[in-house]
Parts: C-alpha cells; sequence; structure tokens
C-alpha cells in the first residue's frame, strides 16, 4: 500500500533540559516518518579525535581515548569546547592535569603540552555539540512527546552521550548516498537553519524523547501493537528519503526477537522496489522510520546491516515508551 503524506518538520537539538512528566501509557500514537534535523548541545566536552598534523598528539601518549568525557582541566571545569582551548592557549608549556570520565569511572591524566606552529597544544579534537539527520518515530498528541531515532546517540566509544539541551528543527532531504555492501548510504539534507519546532530533552539507549509544537505533527494516531500480535511477514516501515514527503515502503519482518538493550527486536528485508532504486535499501538518516504491520505502530528502523543495506533492525514501540518512562521516573 502507497501513502502519501506531507509534514512541515524536522528536527534539532537546542532548548533546556525541562522537568520530564510521567508518561500515562498512551494506546495510540501518531507514526510520524519524517525526517529531521538534529543538534545536540552535550553535557561536558568529548574527546573526538586525536590531532597528529604537527606531531604525535600528547594526550594520546598520556592515555586518553576517543570518546572521553573532559570533566576539568587544572581544576576548572570544562563545560564547553572553548574553555579548554582558552586555557591551553594562555599556557606556557606547564603541565596539564586533566580529570575525565570514561565508561563511569573518574581518571585523571598529565598530559604535557608541545609547541608546535607557535601554539601551545594537547593535540586533541573535542567537541560539546552534534548534528545529524534521523526520522521522528511518533508524536502524542495528548502530551506533545515525540520519539526519534529508536537508538541513542553515541560517543566515540558507543556511550550515550549526557546531553544539557537539545532542539527540533524543519529540514528537507536533499539527496541520497546509496548503500553499497561494506558501505552505509546516508540521507543528505541541513541539520541546522530550518525553523525551531520542539526541544529534544532525553537522550536514551532506546531514542530520543522531547516535546513538540501542537500544529507541528498532524496525524492520524494508530493502536500500538503488543508483543503477541507481531509475527514475521509483511509490513511496512513510513520513511522521508526525498524533499519533504513521507512514503510508506514494503518490508518483511524476517525475525521477531526481544533485544531492548541492542534496540534489535525485529529484523527487516526492505523488499519495495522503490525504496531500493532510491537508497539501496536502509541508509543512515533514517533511524526512526515507524513500523507499521496490520494497522497497528509495531517499532522503529534502527540499524542497517553494514554486509547487505537491503538488511537491518528495528525496536518495538512498548520499548522506546518504556526508555521515555524510565528517564521520567
Amino acid at each position: 500500500m502507497r501513502r502519501k503524506i506531507h509534514v512541515a518538520f524536522a528536527a534539532i537539538w537546542l532548548g533546556l533540559v525541562l522537568a520530564f512528566p510521567v508518561l500515562a501509557a498512551p494506546d495510540r500514537l501518531v507514526p510520524v516518518g519524517k525526517t529531521v534535523g538534529l543538534e545536540l548541545e552535550t553535557d561536558g566536552v568529548y574527546v573526538a579525535a586525536f590531532d597528529t598534523e604537527g606531531g604525535p598528539s600528547p594526550a594520546e601518549e598520556a592515555g586518553l581515548r576517543v570518546g572521553d568525557r573532559l570533566l576539568a582541566l587544572n581544576g576548572q571545569t570544562l563545560d564547553r569546547a572553548e574553555t579548554l582551548r582558552e586555557q591551553i592557549a594562555r599556557s606556557t608549556g606547564e603541565p596539564a592535569v586533566l580529570s575525565v570520565e570514561r565508561e563511569g569511572r573518574a581518571m585523571g591524566f598529565t598530559v604535557r603540552p608541545a609547541f608546535q606552529a607557535g601554539n601551545w597544544r594537547l593535540g586533541i579534537l573535542v567537541r560539546d555539540r552534534i548534528a545529524g539527520l534521523g526520522t521522528v518515530t511518533f508524536y502524542d498528541p495528548e502530551s506533545g512527546l515525540f520519539g526519534a531515532l529508536g537508538h541513542g546517540v553515541n560517543s566515540g566509544k558507543g556511550e550515550t552521550l549526557e546531553i544539557r539541551s537539545g532542539g527540533a528543527f524543519e529540514t528537507t532531504v536533499s539527496g541520497v548516498k546509496r548503500g553499497q555492501s561494506g558501505t552505509p548510504g546516508s540521507l543528505l539534507g541541513p541539520a541546522a537553519g530550518g525553523d525551531r519546532l520542539g526541544s529534544v530533552e532525553r537522550n536514551t539507549p532506546q531514542g530520543l524523547f522531547g516535546h513538540i509544537q501542537a500544529d507541528a505533527l498532524a496525524g492520524e494516531a494508530l493502536p500500538l501493537a503488543n508483543r503477541e500480535e507481531i509475527t514475521t511477514g509483511p509490513a511496512e516501515i513510513w520513511s522521508n528519503v526525498s524533499g519533504d514527503q513521507i512514503e510508506c515502503y514494503a518490508v518483511e519482518i524476517e525475525a521477531v526477537r526481544f533485544d531492548r538493550e541492542q534496540c534489535r527486536d525485529l529484523r527487516l528485508l526492505v523488499t519495495d522496489p522503490r525504496l531500493l532504486a532510491q537508497t539501496g535499501g536502509i541508509v543512515q538518516g533514517m533511524s526512526g522510520s515507524p513500523i507499521v504491520q496490520n494497522g497497528k505502530l509495531v517499532g522503529a528502523v534502527t540499524h542497517v546491516l553494514v554486509r547487505d543495506p537491503t538488511r537491518g533492525y528495528g525496536i518495538l514501540i512498548g520499548h522506546m515508551l518504556e526508555a521515555a518512562e524510565d528517564e521520567a521516573a
């Protein structure tokens, strides 16, 4: 079944971390499927990579790793990447004491800056915000809650990033990099610059959650599928892979299993020739595309198999809602 839906929406993460109300478990939600721009301000400064262009990285040699969260430099809290840059710029070469969080453990490292190209440097590239594309899975008209991605936004080491604030902004898909065996494809488009439509307040392993303007995600609410109602066989995903138009695409649920932690409750096979022609299968940016079977909302697309982009995984809608409730508690 082909279905066209026009929704003016895209998401980016900006806004205050608000008190998150306890979610009364709904029995109906609006499936969305709209690609959104996402921008996230992290709660802290993270090591994104090591800079070795001018020589070995002092930070890497001292034992820091990609994904480490930098808490303080010489006792001063690091809440922004710019704070780190300013402190190092004022350095005269004295050892820098970094307080770091790694896998939930506090650690300390002493790094001796290197003087290269007229500047003292630690040899690290850091980030305090992330921007990209994703897909909104559902919207609850009663509470204004929306959920997206079906998985968390992670650090370089796979840990779920702590966020300070986020927002939802409008975007348009301008193109597609097709997926191929061994190389995941991706949706292309601006992650920032559109109208702000809502806030992202929580980043969890099972998805992003926040609140959206009442008129931003209009649509018909569908009942939610219980576990025992989900079967292998035909289903559909709602996705926006061109412009701002949402389409329904045929997929096959090849296996049903319950793996909330990995967000891989369902194994999917894309069978729709239109989607295969456009994208080659599942591509980055489609995470969060709602899965519908027998007129009920089942869950969301979460992953693609790198070796076979026609296949991927999905999370149950119940597991997304449980994550929202866990965060609210």
